[in-house]
């Protein structure tokens, strides 16, 4: 096995979509994403209330970034590189070659293919550059679209943890996902 690796931050491309660091110009495109109830229904975080707050955010993951603690990428169309949605690493393990996937996107563009082709370009990034051995995903169960699309890519659903998660007075299941370096 080749050791984790921590590379430098690269902007990818695919078809459709450029995959580039998150600014703080990206700031009101953030602020939309993170503030709508909808699109944070099954990820329990506090919404931001301002700008200001979706700028703390940013800031917060680049901060982690430069610790090689995780990374982020704004999903943008080429036609415009705005930022659609984000998707990255959390949760770095360089010790079990292991990380955690998240990602989200605008609903309007659900359903055109393009976490999926964001996906596929992460995964690939991962196990190519970082040297992961494993990735994993956690999903609230009624997030149906989000572990389908896992399931599609060939992630693995490995547990249910019943209540393990406390948010807002209640507590929350997760299914806990992993994809394995098959190379």
């Amino acid at each position: 096995m080749s050791d984790f690796s921590f590379p430098p931050f690269k902007v990818l491309t695919t078809e459709r979509l450029i995959l580039r660091r998150i600014i703080t110009d990206d700031a009101n495109e953030m602020f939309a994403l993170r503030s709508n109830p909808e699109i944070m229904k099954y990820i329990p975080r506090e919404l931001p209330k301002t700008i200001e707050d979706a700028i703390k955010h940013i800031e917060f993951m680049e901060s982690l970034l430069e610790k090689s603690e995780c990374m982020n990428w704004a999903i943008c169309l080429k036609e415009d590189n705005i930022l659609i949605g984000n998707i990255g690493y959390f949760r770095m393990q360089p010790e079990n070659h292991r990380a955690e996937i998240g990602y989200m996107l605008s609903h309007d563009f659900h359903g055109k293919g393009i976490m999926q082709e964001a996906l596929t370009e992460i995964i690939q990034f991962g196990f190519e550059e970082i040297k992961l051995h494993s990735i994993e995903a956690v999903t609230d169960p009624e997030n149906f679209s989000s572990w389908k699309l896992l399931e599609k890519n060939g992630f693995i659903r490995e547990g249910h943890f019943k209540e393990d998660t406390f948010w807002q007075g209640k507590y929350l299941d997760s299914y806990v996902y992993s994809l394995l370096q098959t190379k």
